[in-house]
């Protein structure tokens, strides 16, 4: 079995205690290829984060199973990658110390550990800043190194937790575009959080929309879409009708003819052919 395969079953969560406990996520079941880019789409509160979270091994499920690569997921580990919204760096560290924590608490030598980090920072663009602090970069610079700290663990699963909300709009567009390139080199499962349409369908294989809470999928879509993606990708007429259906399944409306998770990009462009 290639590394990254993600199996959800029958996966229900429940979130507090007592009088105060209720249904986060309810009976999701997903299957994501090794290497995918899929994006989990849905409305503020919807169970997205809690889904990642149970991905991540920080929730347990009050039902149904996750495995990854057929192992079930019983806690957090360094195959499964997490990058928040804000950043996790320590901020009395230098940006290289800061990307080659994870490989110290692993007992690497620090030459080997910094000759991985200036390669990882190289390829996110930041060579030359590796002796700053986390206070002295942009906010976008920041969450490059947030990416680099995270990939240097060689994750088979990289989860995503709206990880350029916080980020103005330029910025966003550049990251958004930044990762695709450290993707398309490196190729890990990726799981993206997102409540925006625009950016679930500039970055993904596969989109996973989820419903109000208790969070349930309620329509899936493979994006017809090829690779490298340009920004000019957004004013594509495919691309603005797969926005409207998105619209119209956030706003309650009953999903069009589902693509197959298994089609191909050549397939789902030729049924959306069919049906624009």
């Amino acid at each position: 079995m290639s590394a990254g395969r993600i199996d959800i079953e029958r996966l229900h969560i429940r979130l507090g205690q007592g009088a105060q406990a209720f249904e986060a996520v309810r009976d999701v079941d997903l299957g994501i290829a090794p290497g995918e880019f899929v994006c989990l789409l849905g409305p503020s509160g919807c169970g997205k984060s809690t889904l990642l979270g149970a991905l991540a091994g920080h929730l347990s499920p009050a039902q149904g199973r996750i495995r990854i690569d057929g192992q079930p997921v019983s806690g957090p580990a360094p195959s499964r990658g997490l990058v928040f919204q804000h950043h996790t760096l320590l901020p009395w560290q230098r940006v290289i110390d800061n990307v080659g924590f994870g490989l110290k608490m692993r007992g690497v030598p620090k030459a080997e550990r910094d000759a991985q980090a200036q390669a990882l920072l190289a390829s996110v663009g930041l060579s030359g800043f590796e002796d700053r602090y986390p206070s002295e970069l942009s906010g976008g610079m920041q969450q490059r190194v947030e990416i680099a700290r995270v990939l240097i663990n060689q994750p088979r699963v990289l989860l995503m937790d709206e990880p350029f909300g916080a980020l103005d709009a330029l910025t966003r567009v550049k990251m958004q575009q930044l990762l695709l390139q450290v993707w398309e080199r490196i190729r890990t499962t990726v799981v993206f959080v997102t409540h925006d349409i625009d950016e679930a369908l500039f970055l993904g294989d596969r989109i996973v929309v989820m419903s109000a809470r208790p969070g349930r999928i309620i329509d899936q879509m493979v994006l017809p879409f090829g690779r490298p993606r340009e920004a000019a990708l957004v004013t594509d007429p495919a691309f603005i009708a797969l926005k409207r259906r998105c619209l119209d399944l956030l706003h309650g409306a009953e999903p069009l003819p589902r693509l197959s998770p298994l089609g191909t990009p050549a397939a789902a462009a030729a049924a959306w052919r069919f049906a624009l």
